[in-house]
């Protein structure tokens, strides 16, 4: 079993922002699914279960806030018992153009807080991830007050989150070698 982590935070308030492009990225996947959303037992978290390519995933919204997402993550990737390399997380990045994806198989936080959560409660750097490229902020706006204001009116957010349910779909079905070659880069 495949679990894919949008990561994002709860709330009315962030739905809209950089910061919750991850949690976007598996709404587009559970809403294809036709998939609802519910409390996961034992985690501050919301699961939903979802079908990629004949193989059950399970897709996870974290309910900690941002820089405590690991707490959730791990808790339901223990009572999965799923290996961390099948543990995809689904991340936000401002230093990748917009529009951009990278797909990872291991390797540091990169400065994201959330991501950097995932990894100390996982123990281990050896967590498949995808970054979702946000653009630079301009330089008088600070990067935190960036990725914590909503998407501005004329960004194709909506193309973005498809293109990373796109890619997440190829991810389930062939493995992060044939994501990586598709969209790295792209």
């Amino acid at each position: 079993m495949r679990l894919v982590v949008g990561l994002g935070n709860p709330g009315a308030g962030y739905a809209r922002t950089r910061h919750n492009v991850g949690f976007m990225a598996v709404d587009a996947l559970a809403a294809t699914a036709a998939a609802g959303w519910w409390p996961a037992l034992g985690a501050a978290a919301l699961v939903a279960e979802v079908d990629l390519a004949g193989a059950p995933v399970t897709l996870l919204k974290p309910q900690t806030y941002m820089n405590r997402s690991g707490l959730a993550v791990a808790a339901v990737q223990q009572q999965l018992a799923c290996p961390t390399e099948e543990v995809l997380v689904v991340v936000d990045d401002f230093l990748l153009a917009f529009g951009r994806l990278r797909f990872r198989r291991a390797g540091s936080d990169g400065g994201h807080n959330g991501l950097a959560s995932v990894l100390a409660e996982l123990g281990t750097t050896n967590v498949p991830r995808l970054r979702l490229g946000l653009g630079a902020p301009p330089p008088s706006v600070d990067p935190i007050d960036y990725v914590l204001a909503d998407f501005a009116a004329d960004e194709p957010v909506a193309e973005l989150v498809q293109r990373a349910a796109a890619a997440i779909e190829v991810y389930g079905r062939d493995g992060v070698e044939t994501a990586m070659n598709r969209y790295n880069g792209s």
